[in-house]
Parts: structure tokens; C-alpha cells; sequence
């Protein structure tokens, strides 16, 4: 009985690794320069400043870039990352090249098309002052303006601070930009005149929706994706809708894994939503692409509803990267938080498409799932194990040697036969469950919190038990007594972790069971078999005082130690305790099924 009450006792805390870049490798964040800390920029004015020593150039110059305090209030930073690039188009790539003046604190990156295009922190070291020697190219730009990321803490950084700008000798004021010159992916398309339909699905458009068969215009929750190709073929207008605090995106990706994905994404900033092509190599920040392969942007906030349509030509010779539309792709749905322009990673798992569609290829209504095939079967294998088989097990063990002294199987008592073969059957079950998100993930998981640390130790614990059980000693042996306290604490840890791990694991991106409800029904089933395991006690106690003229002293002995019963009270609360694990598995089972 204890045990099952210390399962309740440590339930209440999990671990969450992080991970960042402290040896300054951060060329993924060249494009944008975010730091991938999971955070937005603090919305403080920053305490730092870039200065240089001259403000113009000719090619062959070098000019020295100072990042340093910007008063006198002493202060430091931890983290950096500079680039120069051409004033009058500060979205694109890196231009020139750094010269190192400290190689101890600082680094050289390839930003752009040249090594040492962008130079950051060797070290996460405390620094108050950074110098490097820029060179221009051999054809630089007229006006040329230095941007920095600086990182004080993990959470605490500012992103693209400007810098001085600086001009090519002879150069005269900035160039205006052409009037047939495409928008800059910073301005803001005009909004929608009205919301979305999910009318036509399947019939003269494609869908992808979250529910299935939810309707954008009426509710809320629904997130909604669909495309159609225009009448003369050449090119595809998207519309994407659904609920989000920040961003929506969809993805184009040659399979079901994050990585080589088209991205497209709706990012909410200040009041309305930029509209922006981007790709990803990897499970990395996505890097932006050329945004005027885009036109007929437009968007829509309302209630809470981000909605924007978009259209893309089918086939962008010239654009790395981009895929042919014309061609098949799994489609991935994200959502999630953004701030100042900046998105977040997604808070959930990416809803993606059951097939592959071939963009351009006839009106479908199409199906999908956030939570992929394996990840499902790891979860109805865990709860199966640990919900219904570990459980029932240990319930017979610890209640029914007496109920059913005499019956034999194979030679072994009833009650050991089943309690062995169930508890090998979750063992191995517990490997094969064990091993099916390593697959998924192809390695570790680093956003999985404290879940797999547990998971591992259920593991490695279920396996020890397991050896032990084959190794066991005699009863009349005198290492036996080892053995049944080894056998106990072994089972009592495996046990509490594995329902801690449950508890955990329902609310997992890769499978995120309906909140808080399956908490909530975890809680039921928990409270559900300590409530079993205490009537069975207190029966086992009252027939035991009334065996010794109600002076006996109910003690825990006294569980392994029962008199016959000649009550059908045990059978009858073994029976309902079945059931009611079985109907706890079986919801949970149907639930998995339809995320």
C-alpha cells in the first residue's frame, strides 16, 4: 500500500534541458541573426553600442567595428554576432570580410558568400568590449551599415542592433528604390475583406483542416490550410488559417520529418502579418528565401484568428531550395508564439498530412495527424504495460496467493504463473515500446523535458527485475530475504517512475492527449487502484481480527499471510478492478487513436 501511495508523491516535477551555441558557432542564425534560445529579444532599449573609426571607404580600406558599453553603468555581454551588409537592402546576405584583432574572444563565420562575412564569440565568457577589422569588397555597395546580435544571458539578448553607416567614397545619398521594384518582405500586404471558406473543399480546392471537416468561417478552433491551381496553370494560390498568438506556417517536406522543408509562414507583428518564404535545412530556424516570388498577399486578424492567402508561381527555376509545385509533398501545419517579427518554436506538433499531394494535381479533402504512427504505438504500448498489465500483476501478487491456494499451472501455483508470465510480457513489451522514439527521432529527443531520463531509468530498472526474477533463490534459501527486499524496492521504483513517466507523457508535443482531461483521467485511474488496493487491505484485516477474537494486530505481514478466504468479496473486487483498468486503457486507446 505504500508503494501505491508514493506514486501520488512524485508526480509534481520534470527537468527541462536547454541548449544553445556558447562556443559561438552561429552561422544557422547568419540570415536573421536570432539566437535559438526559445525566447523573443528583450523589449528594453540595449545597453551596448557599435561604433567605427572612420564613415567612409574606399575597396582595399579597413575600418575597425567596435561593440562596447553604450554608458557608464558597467555592464557585459556574453555572446555576439556582427555583420555588415548593403544599407539599402538590409535583408540580404552578408557582404565583405572581418579581420580578427582578439582570437581568443572572437571567431570568423561564413555569413554571406565569403569566409568571415560575420564574426562572433568564441567563448560565453563575460566581455565588455569587441573589436574586429572590416574589409570591403572588391565591389561593395554605396552604403554599407553594421548590424550586431548581442547576448547578455540565455534569455536576455537583442537582435539586429543598427549600427553607424558608412559610404563608398564619391557616393552621394542613398539610391531610391524603382517604382516597379517588388515590396521589401518587411512591408505589410492590405487586408482580407472578409474570412475564409471552407466551401468547395474537395470539389474545387484542396484542404488540409484541424478538425477534420472544420469550417474557418464559423469556428474558431479550426486551423485550415488549402490551395488551388489558377485557370492558366502557371501558378497557385494559397490560404492559410487558424488560431495563433504569433505565427502560422505551412511547410512542403518530401517526408515526414522536420528538415529540406519550402516553409511559408503568416508572422502577426504589431498589427499585422507579414507573409514570407523561407526554408529549412534542418531542425534549425528557417532561413528566408526570395520573397518576390510572392504576390497577391493579403491578411486578416480577427478574434484571435490569424488568416492570409498568397500566390506562388509552380516552378521557380532560379529559387534554391524551392520546390516544384507540380511535384508530390507531404504538408506540415505549424502554429506557435512570435514577438517583434521573431517566431518562436512551434508549441505543438505540426499537424502533417496522412499522403503525399501533388500540389497541382486534382481537389482533394485531405487527412492528417499531429501525432506520427510510431509515437501513437509507443504511447498505447506504455499505457498498456504500466495501466492494465504491471498493475494487474502486482494486484494478484499482493492479494490473491491465498484466494487460490491449491490450483496449479505447469507445476507453479496460479497466482505465480499469471504474475511472471505478465510481468516478462511487459518487460519485453516495455523494450519494444522503448525503442520506437529513438526511431522516430533517429537519436535523442532534446524537447522531451525530463520524460525520456525517466523512461530510460523504467527501462534499465524493468530489465534488472527481469534478471533477478530468472536468478531467484529458493524460499528456504537464506539469500531469499535479499532477494524479496531487492525484488521490492527494484519493482516499487520501476513502478512509481513508469507512472510518472505516463503522467509525463500525455502531454508530449509528439502526442499532446487533450489537457486537461487525460491528466485528469490519469488521476482517476491512480486514485481508482489505491482505492482497490485499500479495500482489499482492510477486508484482509477485518477477517484476520475476527480469526483471532479481533485482538490480532493488523501489520504488513499480514497481507502475505491471509487465512484462506471463504468470501467471494476478493473475487468480485478482482473482477470490477479488471474492468475498470480496462476501461481506462481502452479510452485511452480510442484517444490516442483520434489525435
Amino acid at each position: 500500500m505504500w508503494r501505491s501511495c508514493f506514486l501520488v508523491a512524485v508526480l509534481t516535477g520534470s527537468v527541462f534541458p536547454v541548449s544553445g551555441f556558447s562556443n559561438g558557432k552561429v552561422t544557422v542564425a547568419c540570415g536573421d541573426m536570432m539566437p535559438r534560445h526559445g525566447d523573443g529579444p528583450s523589449p528594453a532599449p540595449p545597453p551596448f553600442s557599435i561604433t567605427v573609426d572612420t564613415a567612409s571607404f574606399t575597396p582595399g580600406d579597413n575600418i575597425t567595428v567596435t561593440l562596447q558599453e553604450a554608458s557608464s553603468t558597467p555592464t557585459y555581454f556574453r555572446g555576439f554576432l556582427i555583420e555588415a551588409r548593403d544599407a539599402g537592402k538590409p535583408n540580404s546576405l552578408a557582404v565583405g570580410s572581418f579581420l580578427l584583432t582578439d582570437p581568443q574572444e572572437s571567431q570568423l563565420l561564413q555569413c554571406g558568400q565569403t569566409q568571415g562575412s560575420g564574426v562572433s564569440h568564441r567563448r560565453s565568457s563575460r566581455k565588455t568590449r569587441i573589436q574586429a577589422v572590416w574589409e570591403p569588397p572588391n565591389n561593395p555597395p554605396q552604403r554599407v551599415q553594421f548590424l550586431a546580435t548581442v547576448v547578455r544571458e540565455y534569455k536576455v539578448f537583442w537582435v539586429r542592433m543598427e549600427g553607424p553607416v558608412v559610404s563608398l567614397h564619391g557616393a552621394t545619398a542613398a539610391p531610391s528604390t524603382p517604382s516597379t521594384a517588388a515590396p521589401p518582405p518587411t512591408s505589410s500586404p492590405p487586408p482580407l475583406s472578409e474570412p475564409f471558406s471552407s466551401a468547395g473543399c474537395g470539389l474545387s480546392k484542396s484542404c488540409l483542416r484541424d478538425p477534420v471537416g472544420c469550417h474557418p468561417e464559423s469556428d474558431p478552433a479550426c486551423f485550415f490550410l488549402s490551395f488551388v491551381t489558377d485557370q492558366q496553370g502557371g501558378s497557385v494560390t494559397f490560404e492559410l488559417s487558424g488560431p495563433a498568438e504569433g505565427y502560422l506556417a505551412f511547410a512542403l517536406s518530401l517526408d515526414k520529418w522536420m528538415g529540406n522543408d519550402d516553409v511559408y509562414m503568416c508572422v502577426s507583428d504589431g498589427g499585422s502579418v507579414t507573409i514570407s518564404a523561407a526554408y529549412v535545412s534542418g531542425r534549425t530556424y528557417p532561413e528566408p528565401a526570395i520573397q518576390q516570388d510572392l504576390w497577391g498577399r493579403a491578411w486578416r486578424l480577427a478574434d484571435g484568428l490569424i488568416q492570409c492567402r498568397f500566390q506562388r508561381k509552380i516552378i521557380l527555376p532560379h529559387a534554391d531550395g524551392r520546390f516544384n509545385l507540380s511535384q508530390s509533398y507531404f504538408l506540415f501545419l505549424a502554429n506557435g508564439r512570435s514577438q517583434q517579427g521573431f517566431i518562436h518554436r512551434h508549441d505543438r506538433q505540426p499537424l502533417i498530412s496522412s499522403n503525399q499531394k501533388e500540389i497541382t494535381g486534382p481537389p482533394e479533402d485531405l487527412g492528417g495527424s499531429r501525432s506520427p504512427l510510431l509515437i501513437k504505438i509507443h504511447g498505447v504500448l506504455m499505457l498498456t504495460v504500466w495501466m492494465w498489465m504491471v498493475s494487474t500483476a502486482i494486484f494478484i501478487a499482493r492479494h490473491y496467493k491465498n484466494v487460490w491456494p491449491e490450483k496449479t499451472v505447469l507445476g507453479q501455483k496460479l497466482w505465480f504463473q499469471l504474475h511472471r508470465t505478465m510481468m516478462v510480457l511487459a518487460v519485453l513489451l516495455t523494450a519494444v515500446a522503448f525503442t520506437l522514439p529513438f526511431i522516430y527521432r533517429m537519436g535523442w529527443s532534446k524537447h522531451a523535458g525530463s520524460h525520456p531520463y525517466i523512461g530510460c531509468t523504467v527501462m534499465v530498472l524493468s530489465l534488472i527485475q527481469l534478471i533477478m526474477g530468472a536468478l531467484r533463490p529458493a524460499p528456504d534459501s537464506p539469500r531469499r530475504i535479499i532477494f524479496n527486499w531487492m525484488h521490492l524496492v527494484t519493482g516499487t521504483a520501476g513502478q512509481v517512475l513508469a507512472v510518472a513517466c505516463v503522467f509525463l507523457g500525455v502531454s508530449q508535443q509528439a502526442l499532446l492527449l487533450p489537457s486537461p482531461s487525460s491528466p485528469a483521467v490519469l488521476a482517476v485511474w491512480l486514485v481508482w487502484t489505491l482505492l482497490a488496493h485499500l479495500l482489499l487491505q482492510i477486508h484482509s484485516c477485518t477477517l484476520r481480527r475476527e480469526g483471532s477474537d479481533r485482538e490480532h494486530i493488523c501489520s504488513a505481514q499480514s497481507w502475505r499471510q491471509q487465512p484462506e478466504e471463504k468470501s467471494n468479496i476478493k473475487k468480485i473486487v478482482f473482477v470490477v478492478f479488471l474492468l475498470g483498468n480496462t476501461a481506462f486503457l481502452v479510452a485511452f486507446i480510442t484517444t490516442i487513436a483520434s489525435v
